[in-house]
């Protein structure tokens, strides 16, 4: 009985020592020639240029994304609070990926990949910053594996206020709409301060799928998945 359990001891740390291996050499591998994240310190997105009337209306907007930068100071919490439950309820808890929604996104798509439903990802705000802002959206291991590394050094170098921020303005929402300011004019005609929750809740549903949740195109479904983003908000 002893040189069984002394065996299984052996093997578990024989693998445990491998799988470490293998880990390191993967992080090592697609660490090199990452993308310098450290200019998002200081980064200002391009907004779009606006001409106003004598009323002080705008009368004409020229961009090929349409912008305007917030600052995370003056967006009202209800608006954060609707992107974090729909994107990112752990925010403030994990170091840059969540463990806990990776493990949920597995056992979901098994589920889906079982049923033919469409896969999904476990992208924390931070991934996404890290994919808009360094890398592209390609699907593959490669990318995903670019992105955590970059997740974990962005949330060594940045706040999660400036993390957000740089999410907020630039996360595409539809109608070539780049932001959350610039979003809230195109779909409500209103300011971020000016938006009910539900309005706001209706914005969250964007990033996930901006042409499948545009309710100019599909309103059953962007109310749908709105009702959903507002029981997560009760919910957190």
């Amino acid at each position: 009985m002893g040189k069984i359990i002394k065996s299984l001891t052996i093997g578990v740390l024989l693998i445990a020592f491998f799988s470490f291996l293998v880990i390191f050499f993967i992080l090592w591998f697609f660490s090199n020639d990452l993308p310098n994240y450290r200019f998002l310190e200081n980064y200002r997105p391009a907004v779009s240029t606006k001409i106003y009337n004598n009323n002080g209306e705008i009368a004409a907007d020229f961009a090929t994304q349409k912008r305007t930068f917030v600052s995370i100071d003056e967006t009202p919490s209800f608006v954060i609070n609707a992107f974090l439950s729909a994107e990112d309820k752990n925010f403030y808890q994990h170091p840059g990926i969540d463990a806990r929604g990776i493990t949920r996104a597995i056992i979901k798509n098994i589920k889906n990949f079982i049923t033919g439903e469409r896969l999904e990802g476990a992208s924390t705000i931070t991934q996404q910053v890290a994919k808009n802002f360094l890398l592209n959206s390609d699907v593959s291991f490669s990318r995903k594996i670019k992105e955590a590394i970059l997740a974990f050094r962005i949330e060594k170098h940045l706040s999660k206020k400036k993390i957000l921020e740089l999410y907020l303005n630039e996360i595409y929402l539809g109608e070539r709409a780049y932001g959350i300011a610039s979003a809230s004019m195109i779909y409500f005609d209103k300011s971020l301060k000016e938006l009910s929750v539900s309005e706001a809740a209706l914005l969250a549903t964007l990033p996930k799928a901006p042409n499948s949740y545009n309710p100019y195109r599909n309103l059953g479904a962007a109310l749908k998945r709105k009702d959903w983003v507002l029981a997560r908000m009760y919910n957190n």
